[in-house]
């Protein structure tokens, strides 16, 4: 695993950009400066940000969203396993 996050990345697992191990390691998102932790999806490069409406739901069950323009920053919350395994022998 690299140190730096995806570009974009989603929680939905029907979305093409979902990616459970990294989802595992855990993710913090800083949008336009302030900690968030309600996110549903996000992508740096074109600095936007998703995230439930409410407690709206979708005909299908699913959060309506609303998406968010800024600057977007990604970062893992964790260490990776193989970095942490390492720190763990010595």
């Amino acid at each position: 695993m690299t140190d730096t996050p995806p570009d974009h990345l989603s929680i939905d697992p029907s979305s093409p950009h979902f990616d459970q191990p990294t989802l595992e390691r855990g993710i913090g998102i800083r949008f336009k400066g302030v900690e968030r932790n309600d996110v549903e999806e996000y992508c740096i490069s074109e600095g936007w940000i998703r995230v439930a409406l409410g407690k709206k739901m979708d005909r299908h069950g699913r959060p309506l969203t609303i998406k968010l323009n800024g600057p977007v920053e990604a970062y893992f919350q964790r260490a990776a396993e193989s970095d942490s395994a390492e720190g763990e022998e010595a």
